[in-house]
């Protein structure tokens, strides 16, 4: 069985992302009945509104928990998780790393054990009182996962802040079950550093809205979509694992190159000063930072291949209406984006956009490079 792999963020009660907000059971939804994908991770379970959320959906008999862990929805599983910041004493800068757990009970043992850790653990992110190690410890007390996020972000991960050059300077390396890439990575990049060798690495980013689940996930072989099935694939057990890994071109991440902070100028790693407005406040891109880390070459060869895919949103000429038009037609995104000829998309789209699609498939797009916190961006060749 080929399982789609995302994750997401729970806004708080407060904030609003277009016409929706995105609630958990507007992920849910989204995730099942648009994007086609079966399992998706919610790295704010650990807040209580989103648990009761949980067993609302569960009282109302519109989910269960899965005998293999997660939660089951329609046609999408929810994998329970938890995005964390950590700054011990061994950091040189704030971590981020997801946790994820099999039960709902197992996820309010853990709430219940950050209340003495955490200021407020409502909110996603927030900061961990305590070291990296010891938040590992408890993560595999509760039979959790343990995956660094985005571990090459000039803010708040792993390389780009944390460390100097090694995971062994914070983590246990034992008790990590996966690596999260982030937008401005792909696998040949990260390959580049032989301590990564020995994990499995995962194709998933923050969706801050609606439309962005599923810009990146995995696919993977396994038997069904479950908590179980899903810490087998990371580890290769009975023939488990990620099939392919799908992620947008590192180039359209917010810190694929260096740049400088207040004009976004593009500069060289070993710049102090923007050449362009004099400022010293320079943000070191993914890339360059990889350079400093790297140690070998090349994609390992076990490693799945990496697929480069653009969501629809990216296209310019497309709007609300036509996305609409798309799914109605194609049933999902992903059937739009990897599967529908340029035949079926010309029957519903203009041409012009049918073959901006196949030209976004095919990668054959020019790209400005993203860095300082914008995006890439793409125009049609």
């Amino acid at each position: 069985m080929h399982i789609h792999i995302g994750r997401d963020m729970y806004d708080n009660p407060v904030k609003i992302t277009g016409a929706k907000r995105l609630t958990l059971t507007n992920i849910l939804k989204e995730s099942s009945r648009n994007k086609g994908i079966d399992m998706i991770g919610v790295i704010d379970s650990q807040a209580p509104a989103v648990q009761q959320e949980i067993k609302r959906l569960i009282e109302a008999g519109e989910a269960y928990e899965l005998a293999d862990g997660g939660i089951r929805f329609e046609k999408v599983t929810l994998l329970l998780g938890s995005e964390i910041e950590v700054y011990d004493e061994y950091c040189k800068g704030p971590i981020h790393v997801l946790c994820y757990f099999p039960t709902l009970d197992k996820m309010e043992y853990f709430s219940e054990w950050l209340t003495t850790k955490m200021k407020n653990i409502t909110l996603s992110s927030q900061r961990y009182y305590g070291t990296a190690k010891a938040l590992q410890y408890k993560v595999k007390e509760l039979e959790g996962i343990f995956i660094p996020a985005h571990v090459f972000t000039p803010f708040k991960s792993l390389y780009g802040k944390g460390v100097q050059s090694s995971l062994h300077e914070i983590f246990d390396p034992d008790l990590i079950d996966g690596i999260e890439l982030g937008l401005s990575s792909d696998t040949q990049m990260a390959d580049q550093i032989n301590e990564l060798h020995d994990y499995t690495f995962v194709s998933n980013s923050d969706a801050h809205s609606l439309a962005k689940i599923a810009r990146e996930y995995q696919e993977i072989n396994m038997k069904e979509p479950s908590f179980k099935e899903f810490y087998w694939s990371l580890h290769h057990v009975n023939d488990r694992g990620i099939r392919r890994n799908f992620g947008m071109n590192p180039q359209l991440g917010k810190y694929h190159t260096t740049v400088c902070s207040n004009c976004l100028e593009p500069l060289t790693p070993e710049s102090t000063v923007c050449r362009n407005c004099g400022s010293k406040k320079i943000i070191k891109g993914v890339f360059d930072r990889i350079q400093e880390l790297k140690n070998t070459t090349g994609r390992l060869e076990k490693r799945p291949l990496y697929l480069y895919q653009v969501p629809l949103e990216y296209l310019p000429s497309l709007g609300q209406k036509t996305f609409e038009k798309l799914l109605n037609h194609f049933d999902t995104e992903m059937n739009v984006i990897h599967y529908a000829t340029f035949e079926e998309l010309q029957k519903v789209v203009p041409k012009k956009l049918a073959d901006s699609i196949i030209q976004l498939r095919e990668g054959k797009l020019t790209i400005k490079a993203g860095g300082g916190g914008k995006y890439g961006s793409i125009r049609s060749s």
